[in-house]
């Protein structure tokens, strides 16, 4: 997907000097993602600028709320450390964050993700809680999985996307989500979870749009541990999670722009979510 503006060293060497200099450091690019470019700064930052206009609210949610839910998370998240403003040169708000070490798990064998299974549920446990009446809105996440649209689900699969389409809705309060928990969105070091990356997407409501990782990251055996080590899950919820696993990975599949990894990603949920 094509930027709204190039970010490039200069640029993000510039921002650092001029607004936060006592952070000023050695800068290598780390990740040019469709919404943001990520920079490693120094040993002990990263610098997360958006490249897109659509992004630039996200930064704003995450500077808000991210220094809030850390302290009651098992996990390191990336809680900016320091705000960026925009600037004549930089028209959009971007972010210095811990540097959180650790291998992308998109980037490795998906059998053996089933080592942090128990993990990530625990992670979940404690991020879904109930979120206050000013937590940020999402418009295509948190929602009712009916809401979502069917023109990108494959059509062997719309059978079964009209049965999860119509599980009944999430009863309870809105819950705080992560929004976008995907294998690109999480870090591990060593057969365990290390760190959950990028909470543009985080919002409120049901919190099955989080159980996409259940299909998304795990194959059959890591899903069984997954969902055992969910407290009191119940099969509506379960079922609407297949149904978000199914919609999101629809939707990456039929982007031309993205990468191999994500439309590998994608592969893998289509084929797991068809297991159930």
């Amino acid at each position: 997907m094509d930027a709204d503006i190039a970010v490039d060293d200069a640029l993000v060497h510039r921002l650092v000097r001029d607004q936060h200099p006592d952070l000023e450091g050695p800068l290598e690019p780390a990740a040019m993602g469709w919404d943001n470019a990520i920079y490693r700064l120094g040993a002990r930052y990263a610098v997360r600028v958006p490249r897109r206009r659509v992004a630039a609210a996200l930064v704003l949610n995450e500077q808000r709320w991210l220094a809030h839910l850390a302290p009651a998370l098992p996990l390191p998240i990336p809680a900016p450390v320091r705000a960026g403003r925009p600037t004549p040169y930089y028209p959009w708000p971007w972010s210095i964050t811990p540097w959180l070490p650790g291998t992308v798990v998109a980037e490795t064998p998906v059998a053996p993700r089933a080592s942090f299974a128990e993990q990530l549920a625990g992670f979940l446990t404690a991020l879904h809680v109930p979120a206050p009446p000013d937590a940020p809105a999402n418009p295509v996440r948190g929602v009712p999985l009916s809401t979502r649209p069917a023109t990108r689900i494959p059509p062997h699969l719309r059978p079964l996307w009209n049965d999860l389409a119509a599980v009944p809705h999430w009863p309870g309060p809105p819950l705080w989500l992560h929004g976008d928990l995907h294998p690109a969105n999480l870090l591990s070091t060593g057969g365990t979870l290390s760190a959950v990356l990028d909470f543009g997407d985080i919002t409120a409501g049901d919190p099955a749009t989080d159980l996409t990782a259940a299909w998304m990251v795990f194959d059959a055996p890591g899903r069984t541990r997954f969902r055992a080590a969910l407290p009191n899950m119940d099969e509506d919820t379960w079922q609407r999670g297949r149904g978000w696993a199914l919609t999101i990975a629809s939707a990456v599949a039929a982007d031309a722009s993205g990468t191999p990894q994500m439309h590998e990603m994608a592969a893998h949920t289509l084929r797991e979510v068809r297991l159930g």
